[in-house]
């Protein structure tokens, strides 16, 4: 009898456990890793480009703060390639949304013609 209820115990505990890990499997694989910490359009760092160069190293444009970090990724060392790019003037720092019809305003205002 009392063995009977220490299997019972020890597959309901191997139950919650497995349960545990897939959920958490699921979660990171939907991406609520890192998200449920920072609030949403609060965020500093992101992932502009990435260039793999072999099956091994990948090139990583990193921008924190509107300043771009170039980042060599390998299996065994990282390393800071390049650090402190400004980002091309031709493209904004931060993508702004309706920017050609505030363009369009901005040149009704000053009475020229697109």
């Amino acid at each position: 009898m009392m063995e009977d209820m220490y299997w019972r115990f020890l597959g309901a505990l191997v139950l919650v456990v497995a349960l545990i890990f897939a959920l958490a499997w699921v979660a990171k694989r939907l991406g609520f890793g890192g998200r449920l910490a920072t609030a949403r359009g609060k965020r500093r760092l992101g992932i502009q480009e990435v260039l793999s160069l072999d099956n091994k190293r990948r090139l990583v444009l990193l921008k924190r703060d509107g300043v771009e970090h170039l980042i060599l990724l390998g299996l065994n060392d990282d390393v800071v390639v390049e650090t402190g790019i400004v980002p091309p003037a031709d493209e904004p720092a931060e993508p702004a949304g309706g920017s050609a019809r505030a363009a369009s305003f901005a040149n009704l205002l000053s009475g020229s013609r697109p």
